[in-house]
């Protein structure tokens, strides 16, 4: 899935009007590799979506309250990104090594 940065996110660590892959969906936001190459999440409505078209590899779930998750199987776990952003040495390199396989 493709998007395009429209709102407010794109101050930061986002170009406005710059074309992103979705990684990954967590409660309803978005996963995208930043700018800063950091894999965030952001708030869908803050983006426009150019192609809807999502990996066939990605494994979907819906929370209690309908909101869905999807993720590459690898990442589905509960804390993999905490544990990316702790800096976890062996998550930070399956992320980095399985990201450029999967998204080229």
């Amino acid at each position: 899935m493709k998007v395009i940065a429209i709102g407010n996110s794109a101050s930061n660590s986002l170009t406005y009007g710059k074309s992103y892959e979705v990684i990954g969906i967590e409660a309803d936001n978005f996963r995208i590799v930043n700018d800063l190459n950091d894999p965030c999440l952001y708030e869908a409505s803050d983006f426009e979506i150019s192609d809807p078209k999502e990996p066939l590899f990605w494994v979907s779930s819906f929370g209690e309250e309908g909101e869905r998750y999807a993720y590459p199987d690898p990442w589905n776990s509960p804390g993999f990104f905490e544990d990316f952003h702790n800096h976890i040495e062996s998550v930070v390199t399956q992320f980095w090594k399985e990201y450029k396989q999967l998204y080229g």
